[in-house]
């Protein structure tokens, strides 16, 4: 499965930070349970990934953004 691939599969998905100073994000599924943690320098990289993404995601005509 790819990033472009659409999957009926469900998930949880929690971000927090932990006890010892990381950022935890945190995915729950069927049968799944992935700790992921990043330093917050890394977190902060992420979290501008995902805005670049979201902002390129908007400009698609096929998606779900683009059906407004």
């Amino acid at each position: 499965m790819g990033i472009n691939s659409e999957s009926d599969m469900g998930a949880s998905l929690q971000i927090g930070p932990t006890t010892l100073g990381m950022v935890r994000i945190y995915i729950a599924g069927d049968g799944v349970d992935i700790p992921l943690d990043f330093d917050p320098d890394e977190a902060d990289e992420i979290a501008e990934e995902l805005r670049i993404a979201a902002k390129a995601a908007r400009g698609q005509k096929g998606g779900k953004a683009g059906k407004r």
